[in-house]
Formats: C-alpha cells, sequence, structure tokens
C-alpha cells in the first residue's frame, strides 16, 4: 500500500506561481512512474505531467514551458513547479503513482488562479 499526499495548493493571482509537492509512503518510491493529473469543475481529470522512475518528464500541451516536473527519491517527494499561473489551470491536483500492479492517488489539492 503506498500513501500519497499532496500539498501545495493555494489561491494565486494570474501570472504567479506555485509549488506543489507530493509526498509517498513506503521504501519503494525510486522505482515508481509518477504522474500530476488535474480536474476541474465539471470537466474529466487530466494529466498534467509524468515522470519516469528514471526522472524522465513529460507534458501535456497547455502546462508545457510553464510547469516543471521533478522528483527527490530520497525524500520520496515529487514536486510540480508551476509558473505563469492562468485562470484556466483553476483544478483539484491530484498525484498518481503507478506501482506496476497496482495505482494509487492522493486526495487532491486545491489550486485557484484568480484576481
Amino acid at each position: 500500500q503506498v500513501h500519497l499526499v499532496e500539498s501545495g495548493g493555494a489561491l494565486v493571482q494570474p501570472g504567479g506561481s506555485l509549488r506543489l509537492s507530493c509526498a509517498a509512503s513506503g521504501n519503494s518510491f525510486s522505482f515508481y512512474a509518477m504522474a500530476w493529473y488535474r480536474q476541474a469543475p465539471g470537466k474529466q481529470r487530466e494529466l498534467v505531467a509524468r515522470i519516469t522512475s528514471g526522472g524522465a518528464p513529460n507534458y501535456a500541451g497547455s502546462v508545457k514551458g510553464r510547469f516543471t516536473i521533478s522528483r527527490d527519491n530520497a525524500k520520496n517527494t515529487m514536486y510540480l513547479q508551476m509558473n505563469s499561473l492562468k485562470p484556466e489551470d483553476t483544478a483539484v491536483y491530484y498525484c498518481y503513482a503507478n506501482a506496476v500492479t497496482k495505482a494509487y492517488w492522493g486526495q487532491g489539492t486545491q489550486v485557484t488562479v484568480s484576481s
């Protein structure tokens, strides 16, 4: 069982920045492919960014160049640095772990971009 806890969500003005964190339990974090998803009100959950166990990132087109995904295996933590935030980035952001035979989700953290 893997327990994921997100943090860092907040209300921020357009053009601002936030850094989300996802802390994972257990001893196998370094083996997991990880990802950030988001879900806006009335919309389906969508992939924002993912990172392989080796640290290779991949981004959705809507966030490329603005968001950076990273991981610190020594701290069992994944990050999402979000810059140049837009109102359309408003959503609940979820952490996801792919442990090969099973997938895990965090509880989500709210990001609201508004003036």
